[in-house]
This record gives C-alpha cells, structure tokens and sequence, in this order.
C-alpha cells in the first residue's frame, strides 16, 4: 500500500516492497542488477537518475566548483570528479547539493511501484553514506561483497584509471567490510557469473518468501 505523504517525503514512510540493493565501487553491484532484471525485477537505478540532476544542475556546479566543469553546457564529470574525489569537503558541498534532489525522485517513483504490491529494488551504490534506512525506510538490504583488493583490481582494469584515482573512489566510500556488517543478504562476488547467479537467486527466493 503506498504511503500517503508530502512532496518533500517529511511524513513518515515505509517501503514495504522495497529493497536496497548496494554495495562498493568494484563490487559487481551492476552484474546483480542486470540479473535482476533478466529475472524480471524492477530496478530503479540511483545512477541513472543522479547523471540526469546532475546534468540539470549544471548551472549550480559550475557556480560551485567552477565553470572548467561544465563545458557547453554539459557537465565534465571527468573533471569534477578529479575535484570531488580528492577533496572530501568538495564531495560533501557536491553531494548535498544533489542527493535531496536524487533521493526525491527514487521515492516518488518507488512510492508508484509500492502500488503494485511486488518487491522491488532501489540500486544505490551510496545507499549507507546518504543515510541508509533513514533516507530510503526499504524492507531488506542486499550487499554486494567482494574484498577491497579484489574491488581495487576490477576498477582499474574496467577504468582504466591510476591506481592513485582508483584507491582515492575506494576511499571516499564507506569500508565494504562495515556495510556488510548492516546488510541484511550479501551476495558473494568473489567468484564467476554462473555462481553469482545462483547467490543471487538464493537471495530472491528469501526476500520474496517474506512477501
């Protein structure tokens, strides 16, 4: 049932078919979702609706953090990231500038599909760092684990990046090894596809049999 609430979500809520699905940089956390939504899941993606706001946000960053970081109009993401990353006071003026604006429109939209009275899932990587439960009130937590090192490795092969810049986005998240510790599921990543798949479906065969 969905819950009945003003348009800045100060009402108490409660997302009965909700589920977080996080995890760290490196993690495999976007694997998990594709197979979700293979199995047919809906996945509303916090990525995906933080690069639209920050795209909308344009003229507020470039007054924040400088005009090299939006280009024509578009936003450099590259180079903001290169502040953002390094700078944990510049990553805190970026991220209260947007995560309201983000965690607005994932309500909205997960208040919709609580209507239809199946679970559903709320792909936030930062989902801890932006207030866990007390930002998004979800039913479950499903951490996507893999050890730091491994985390590491996959980004700079993915990436391409430094090592520098990959352990910098590693660090600016909260240890992989704390949130696991207030997940409520953890799905291994440690290994290959066809095992993830399986994890994956063990945990969907526990979370739907509380609905």
């Amino acid at each position: 049932m969905a819950n009945s609430l003003d348009s800045d979500f100060s009402a108490p809520l409660n997302l009965v078919y909700g589920v977080a699905l996080t995890g760290c940089i490196g993690s495999g956390k976007s694997s998990v979702s594709a197979i979700l939504k293979e199995r047919g899941y809906v996945v509303i993606c916090a990525d995906e609706v933080a690069h639209r706001i920050l795209q909308a946000s344009a003229s507020e960053v470039a007054q924040a953090f400088g005009t090299e970081c939006v280009r024509d109009g578009v936003v450099d993401r590259k180079a903001l990231g290169a502040i953002v990353f390094g700078d944990e006071s510049a990553r805190k003026k970026l991220e209260s500038l947007l995560h309201p604006k983000i965690r607005k429109e994932i309500l909205s939209r997960a208040l919709e599909l609580e209507l239809e009275q199946k679970v559903y899932f709320l792909d936030i990587p930062l989902f801890f760092e932006s207030g866990g439960r007390q930002s998004y009130p979800v039913s479950k937590i499903v951490l996507v684990y893999a050890p730091k090192q491994q985390c590491l490795a996959r980004i700079l092969k993915r990436d391409g990046l430094e090592r520098e810049s990959a352990q910098a986005r590693i660090n600016a998240q909260m240890d992989i090894e704390q949130k696991r510790a207030m997940s409520d599921y953890i799905i291994d990543n440690t290994g290959e596809r066809e095992a993830l798949e399986g994890l994956v479906g063990e945990v969907l065969a526990k979370i739907e049999s509380k609905h």
